[in-house]
């Protein structure tokens, strides 16, 4: 990762992109994808997609999804105090002496979740944190200073922490579910310019809004695109640490390569294709596999229009939903790697159906 990634991946990462509110770090990531592009265009809601061959007829997508979970003002107390609600998978249990930032019309609002002493807390009386009891300080003690602010109900707030180096290895921060999906799509397309590689498809590289609160941003896009194929990447866990059961969560290991999956929205041929660009190419990855549905934007698009190719290359994560999403670059670099050597060897007007 050279010194124009690295700046980029800190600059994207370390935005706000709450689910909803996702525009600022789209102009981020358009604005260092669009070197690499021919094209790019923006839907009603947001989802962003930079383009290669605008022009061809045979359609394929790559894909990530720019939110990232975030929290809502539900309930203002009069005494200043504020309750919250999700907006996405937000963890109750990690918010208390959580820092926030608040969204408002007036900038950045700064807040707390609080939490009582572990001195008043009676042994066997414990509480454990539930939306009923967490709760957010912003230094107000009415309610009419917090409107003062410019806080109200349905404003939005994002934890505070920032993208970290741990050991060298890992990147760690929040929102890497899934904004580091979309500097690996945005790395796919600089790989492809600088090395001068001429594609005989269309290329729509997709950055989707909403994933975080049933895939919709990709259910918008793929009406709209009605690709060919798709091949989206997201996360998944990482079930080496501590509290997972292998039994039901599968056997992921971070720095062991992209994870594979199988089910039935992931589709055998072009899965297998890209089995043989990985062994091929000498990309170690993982396999796993998914019940009903990969709970990705993979099930947007292969349920889209009539029906679309679609593939699901994951990114090993470690500690999902918190402040502290713990990655390796080595896989980082090995699922930028897999997506590229796999869209460039892919010729025009492949038909990946069953029977023919």
């Amino acid at each position: 990762m050279d010194n124009k990634s690295k700046k980029f991946l800190e600059t994207y990462l370390n935005n706000a992109s709450p689910t909803g509110f996702e525009s600022s770090g789209q102009k981020i990531w358009l604005d260092y994808i669009k070197p690499y592009t021919d094209d790019y265009f923006t839907d009603t809601y947001g989802t962003a997609v930079a383009v290669i061959n605008p022009k061809a007829d045979y359609k394929v997508v790559i894909e990530a999804h720019a939110d990232e979970i975030s929290w809502f003002v539900n309930y203002i107390k009069d005494d200043g105090y504020i309750y919250v609600r999700r907006n996405g998978g937000s963890d109750h249990q990690i918010a208390p002496s959580k820092r926030v930032n608040i969204h408002t019309e007036k900038g950045i609002v700064k807040g707390v979740f609080g939490w009582p002493a572990i001195h008043v807390r009676k042994p066997g009386e414990e509480k454990a944190p539930t939306l009923k009891n967490i709760f957010l300080d912003v230094g107000a003690s009415t309610k009419e200073e917090v409107h003062k602010m410019g806080i109200h109900v349905g404003s939005v707030m994002t934890f505070e922490d920032e993208l970290i180096d741990l050991n060298k290895k890992y990147l760690v921060g929040r929102a890497l579910d899934n904004r580091i999906g979309g500097f690996m799509i945005a790395e796919v397309a600089r790989r492809i310019k600088e090395n001068k590689k001429k594609l005989p498809f269309g290329l729509y590289i997709v950055n989707a809004v909403q994933e975080e609160v049933g895939l919709r941003g990709a259910q918008m896009i793929a009406e709209r695109i009605k690709p060919n194929l798709a091949v989206c990447t997201d996360v998944c866990h990482d079930t080496q640490s501590p509290m997972y059961e292998k039994i039901t969560d599968g056997d992921q290991k971070s720095g062991q390569g992209p994870v594979l999956t199988y089910g039935p929205a992931v589709h055998n041929n072009l899965l297998k294709m890209i089995i043989d660009v990985a062994e091929k190419k000498k990309v170690p990855f993982q396999r796993a596999a998914a019940s009903r549905f990969t709970g990705t934007d993979t099930d947007a698009f292969a349920y889209s229009n009539e029906g679309v190719a679609s593939a699901l290359i994951s990114l090993p994560l470690k500690y999902m939903h918190t402040t502290v999403e713990t990655t390796h670059k080595d896989d980082v670099e090995n699922v930028i790697k897999l997506i590229y050597e796999f869209v460039v060897q892919l010729k025009s007007g492949h038909d990946f159906r069953y029977i023919q």
